[in-house]
Order: C-alpha cells, then sequence, then structure tokens
C-alpha cells in the first residue's frame, strides 16, 4: 500500500537510521605521508536498537590496502536542515557526509555522519576532515520521505535597494 498523507509517510518511515563507515588505508603516492585514508562508503541499518560492536574492525585486506569498519553511529534528520537535504539530493552525486577527527598517528576517527552541506561545511571551516561518500539508496529513499512530509521551499524575494539619489534616503544635510 502507498501512503498518501504526511502522517502515513512519517509512519512508514523510522525516526533514525544506524550506520557505520567503511574507512580505506592505501599506501600514499606523496613522500610527506605514509598513508592515504579515505571513507569508500557507508551501510544502513534502520534498527538502531541492535547493539553493535563499536571497536574498530578489519573488514578486507588486499595487499597493502586495509579496509575498516567504523560502527555505532545513529543518524537522524532534523527539520530546519530540510533545505540543505533537498540540495544534497537534487544534486548529479548526492552524498553523506563523514567528518572526522586525526588522531595522533594521523588516522580518522569519525565522530558525525550527516547528509546536510551546510553542517559538513560548518565541520571543514573549523578544520574538521570531511569525507564524502555516495548516499545509500535505503537512506535516499528515507530523506525522500522525510522531505515530502517536512520541506516547503521559501520563495526567494530580492531586496529592494534603496533610492540613494533621493534627498530622503540621503538626508538633507547641508555643509
Amino acid at each position: 500500500m502507498v501512503a498518501t498523507t504526511i502522517s502515513e509517510i512519517e509512519a512508514e518511515n523510522p525516526s533514525a537510521f544506524s550506520v557505520s563507515v567503511i574507512m580505506q588505508k592505501s599506501p600514499s603516492e606523496s613522500t610527506w605521508l605514509d598513508d592515504c585514508w579515505e571513507a569508500v562508503g557507508i551501510l544502513a541499518s534502520a534498527d538502531v536498537n541492535r547493539r553493535v560492536n563499536q571497536a574498530v574492525q578489519l573488514i578486507h585486506q588486499e595487499g597493502a590496502v586495509y579496509r575498516y569498519l567504523y560502527a555505532g553511529f545513529t543518524l537522524r534528520l532534523h527539520v530546519d536542515e530540510c533545505e540543505s537535504y533537498y540540495y544534497n539530493l537534487v544534486s548529479s552525486q548526492p552524498r553523506c557526509y563523514v567528518v572526522a577527527n586525526q588522531d595522533d598517528q594521523g588516522r580518522p576517527e569519525p565522530f558525525l555522519i550527516s547528509l546536510s552541506f551546510d553542517e559538513a561545511h560548518a565541520y571543514l571551516e573549523g578544520d574538521e576532515t570531511v569525507y564524502a561518500v555516495p548516499v545509500p539508496a535505503e537512506l535516499y529513499r528515507w530523506t525522500e520521505a522525510f522531505l515530502l512530509a517536512h520541506y516547503v521551499p521559501q520563495k526567494r524575494t530580492k531586496r529592494k535597494r534603496a533610492d540613494w539619489k533621493s534627498t530622503a534616503a540621503r538626508g538633507d544635510h547641508e555643509i
């Protein structure tokens, strides 16, 4: 059955997703760095009550390339970020943003997953490392349903400029 009202759409969708990040470590081509880290994927589950091992786990190794699973994140959507979610979804390549700190050895330690470009950009301005990965299909559908239920585009209006030539705008000051 297809949901037809906003309350039906909200009832069918989970309020949060349990998310894990796959980070890849590979040898760096730079003479200044030993390793190059990048986020290569996101795994999502609607079961946020499931207990997850939050320790970093090696899940794949091929030669000098290692993939690690960072689990235990919860992704929630917020009504005040709807416009950012909307522009993310309608872009040519929708992205999930992984925000991470660097530890003493230069390894990333992800601490936030977001679908909001504005939130990711704010962390980027604060000198945090932000990785962009493709949005998994289930997160795309979930965000799309959230936007249908909550997003109302605001009509943009131009500001009216003051007429600087009129005497009222500049005042009648005699020198």
